[in-house]
């Protein structure tokens, strides 16, 4: 049963740092690309960083040079450290597989506010 838990999420002023992680089981962990997602009400979830099994990253232009995402494979955890906080990065950041169509579940996600 693949479980994922993600953590580090908050209430940061815009301009503001924050390092997300996420532990994962029941994955094979160092087979899988993986990725961090989010999601505000209303709106599809988006993936907003990308790790592959072969260390490429990939991020959408919204994010590109601000986050930056990483992995243990021993630890089987993901990072995503986020930087320049911007209020519109406000939202449930979660982590999982990628492509998502290949996820079997979803972690609760944890939530990230960005305001003044």
């Amino acid at each position: 049963q693949v479980q994922l838990v993600e953590s580090g999420g908050g209430l940061v002023l815009p301009g503001g740092s924050l390092r997300l992680s996420c532990a994962a089981s029941g994955v094979i962990f160092s087979q899988n690309h993986m990725g961090w997602y989010r999601q505000t009400p209303g709106k599809q979830r988006e993936l907003v960083a990308t790790l592959t099994t072969d260390g490429r990253t990939g991020y959408p232009d919204s994010v590109k040079g601000r986050f930056t995402i990483s992995r243990d494979n021993a630890k089987k955890v993901v990072y995503l450290q986020m930087k320049s906080l911007r209020p519109e990065d406000t939202a449930v950041y979660y982590c999982n597989i990628v492509p998502s169509y290949l996820a079997s579940g979803w972690g609760p996600g944890t939530q990230v506010r960005i305001s003044s």
